[in-house]
């Protein structure tokens, strides 16, 4: 005997658990299933503890690197990262209660086991224990998320050569890592062990760190990690991933010429793969594409109506905020309700390194490309008095604007806390705001907003304060 429901969603992180909160606001009998843990891995070892590792890493920073800058003398300084570990730990906890108790709130049934779908309108949801269940469902959500890929030639240990998984979790660092890629996972663990003094080596294959920011934001950055004695290695191809007795071996080639980097650890953060198989999704006639994505509609269907799919596993633009508005989307498209189509090269963008690393849109590169004729609004935090009285002022906020009706293609941004400052562009954009509108809205001072306003200024030549 099955139990009925109007949704099923299948996978408990930010896409499927808000997926199911606006299907139950919308008057739908709701399921959510997981096999691990609600909250998914943006809440239990993703976003939510990094950010709480990457607060200590900057007070870390501060202590050990620029103590003098702000008065502080202090003799044989100790740093616990096992404190630091334990307070993201509880940071996690903290939030996953919060989803539990939301599920309680708003009538959602929960069940934990691994789900498979036998029947377009029928999940069996498998147990720990073994025990199945069967949950009829009118329409159903798949939220599955992905995994940290790797070749299988490197061999994921878990002790040696790591994924951020076992990474955010480890409570002792090690004296040397390097690692291999230099996406958002890439810069931000590498901040955080620079921070506490790991000796840290950055393998990208690309020519330039963070390659798919802006490459102004890439050369700021560089030019960070740099200060902080981060090793770089850009333009390198990884030949192989060994762990031994001592630590790793890591082979790289550049230019026909090869170079053996030991360390005690590697970091293997080179991407993500769809967790699209097991789920019985082709069987039922779900389009897959071949790189196991499950391809969907601007209404999130996939190629059975009923069945809905969100965030990672599809592939669109691998974020958790994104998973959550593609989640929204699905639910009031089931329900019926007005809803939005999501433009997903327009969404927003954050990577927190030190400096912090802001985006959306087009690239000054990628707007040439497009035939765009482009004007640049650009101001430095320098000049900035918020930026100077927190003692963080690299970087800057960089505006692609089109010439011809003034429309914001894009903003680039690298500083302080400069995530906080997307909002206000990404909505000027929706709202097709131009720089001259942006630049005339006053700005409290001091502020780092502020920045924005002059960057609008810049682009028509008006900038105050430089």
């Amino acid at each position: 005997m099955s139990e009925n429901f109007d949704v099923v969603v299948i996978g408990a992180g930010p896409a499927g658990y808000v997926a199911a909160i606006r299907a139950a606001q919308l008057k739908q009998k709701v399921a959510i299933v997981d096999k691990q843990w609600l909250g998914g891995v943006c809440l239990n070892v993703g976003c939510i503890p990094s950010k709480s590792l990457l607060r200590n890493a900057e007070l870390a920073h501060i202590l050990r690197e620029r103590g003098k800058d702000f008065g502080f003398s202090m003799e044989n300084l100790k740093l616990d990262y096992s404190v630091a570990v334990k307070r993201s730990r509880q940071n996690s906890d903290r939030l996953t209660k919060g989803v539990g108790f939301l599920m309680k709130k708003n009538g959602i049934a929960v069940f934990m086991g691994s789900a498979k779908l036998t029947k377009p309108n029928l999940v069996t949801v498998t147990d720990k224990d073994g025990k199945a269940t069967e949950l009829s469902a009118k329409n159903i959500i798949v939220a599955t998320g992905a995994s940290a890929a790797a070749p299988a030639a490197w061999k994921i240990d878990g002790e040696k050569v790591v994924t951020y998984w076992e990474a955010i979790l480890q409570d002792k660092l090690p004296k040397s890592v390097v690692v291999i890629g230099s996406g958002a996972i890439g810069v931000e663990f590498s901040t955080v062990w620079s921070s506490y003094g790991v000796d840290v080596t950055i393998v990208e294959m690309l020519p330039r760190l963070v390659p798919l920011e802006d490459e102004e934001v890439s050369k700021e950055l560089e030019k960070e990690f740099k200060k902080r004695g981060i090793k770089m290695l850009t333009g390198h191809k990884v030949e192989s991933v060994e762990a031994t007795a001592t630590g790793v071996k890591v082979v790289v080639s550049a230019d026909g010429k090869t170079t053996t980097l030991e360390a005690d650890q590697a970091l293997v953060a080179i991407g993500f793969r769809p967790n699209s198989k097991g789920l019985g999704l082709e069987e039922v006639g779900v389009k897959i594409s071949e790189r196991g994505f499950v391809e969907i509609n601007e209404k999130m269907q996939t190629s059975v109506p009923n069945i809905y799919a969100i965030g990672d596993v599809t592939g669109k633009l691998m974020l958790a905020h994104v998973g959550s508005a593609m989640g929204i989307v699905a639910a009031e498209t089931i329900a019926g309700a007005e809803t939005v189509t999501l433009d997903y090269e327009m969404m927003p963008r954050a990577t927190y390194c030190q400096p912090q690393i802001a985006s959306f849109g087009l690239t000054e590169a990628q707007a040439k490309e497009r035939g765009y004729t482009v004007k640049i609004g650009r101001f430095p935090f320098q000049p900035n008095g918020k930026a100077l009285g927190i003692g963080d002022y690299a970087g800057f906020v960089k505006l692609v604007i089109d010439e011809k009706y003034g429309e914001i293609l894009g903003a680039h941004m690298i500083g302080p806390e400069v995530t906080e400052l997307l909002p206000e562009l990404t909505l000027a954009h929706m709202m097709e705001l131009t720089p001259h509108e942006i630049a005339r809205n006053v700005h409290a001072h001091p502020t780092l907003s502020e920045a924005i306003m002059e960057a609008a200024h810049g682009a028509e030549g008006s900038a105050i304060h430089i």
